[in-house]
């Protein structure tokens, strides 16, 4: 579909969408201008194929004439860190690189590794990521081979409900500020621990005051109806 000369949207505001799994954001964006029969949308902040849950799609010129202060929201994701193999990724969609033996892990060790990483920290940046150096995204570095100097970026972050579930996986709720990468704390936690590991699961529940809970089903766009869709836009 051309999305040239395409009409204004019929109402501006916000589409919360539940993103499914194997679905890029750029995918979902692609079907809802087609839903809609329009190109003015824009988001406020991606999620990796992997990874579903929350994905805030603006709709019309009044919602992403705002889209700067709706990417500087903190975002809360529920995730399953699978310790002792690492991937270039550093999610289960990547290519296994290392494996490493996994200790024996107390509550206590977990405690003190997840608090050496709460509040202000430096997160090491993902090599397979959309940060640019001179001009260049990581992943395309990354996918022609360059070696890539670790690179670090500072976020605040709060660690809820962390647990094992079993010898080698670790459960847990993240918050974190604008520009945190869930897989790099994952890495940074196996690390900790004393060992390696790669993120196995990855939701969104929320970004700022919007939940999960209140959005629309990803699955079912592909039926969805212009009016029907047009419905669960809010105002801004």
């Amino acid at each position: 579909m051309s999305l040239k000369n395409l009409p204004k949207p019929q109402k501006s505001g916000l589409l919360l969408i539940d993103k499914p799994a194997d679905f890029s954001s750029h995918d979902i964006i692609a079907i809802v201008r087609r839903i809609l029969c329009t190109k003015t949308i824009g988001h406020s902040g991606t999620l990796d194929p992997m990874a579903t849950g929350l994905l805030i799609l603006l709709v019309g010129r009044e919602a992403t004439r705002r889209q700067p202060e709706f990417l500087q929201l903190n975002k809360t994701y529920q995730a399953i860190l699978s310790l002792g193999t690492a991937t270039d990724t550093w999610d289960r969609y990547g290519e296994i690189t290392h494996t490493a033996p996994v200790p024996p892990i107390t509550t206590q060790q977990l405690e003190q590794a997840v608090a050496q990483l709460s509040g202000p920290i430096m997160q090491q940046i993902p090599p397979f990521s959309a940060k640019k150096i001179k001009g260049e995204k990581m992943y395309d570095l990354a996918r022609k081979g360059v070696e890539l100097t670790p690179r670090f970026s500072p976020v605040t972050v709060s660690w809820s409900g962390v647990q094992l579930i079993s010898p080698t996986d670790i459960s847990f709720t993240l918050t974190g500020t604008s520009g945190t990468y869930v897989r790099s704390l994952g890495y940074m936690l196996a690390q900790k621990l004393g060992t390696l590991g790669h993120l196995s699961r990855l939701r969104r529940l929320a970004i700022g005051p919007y939940q999960v809970t209140q959005a629309f089903d990803g699955n079912l766009l592909k039926e969805c109806q212009t009016d029907t869709l047009y419905n669960w836009v809010q105002p801004v």
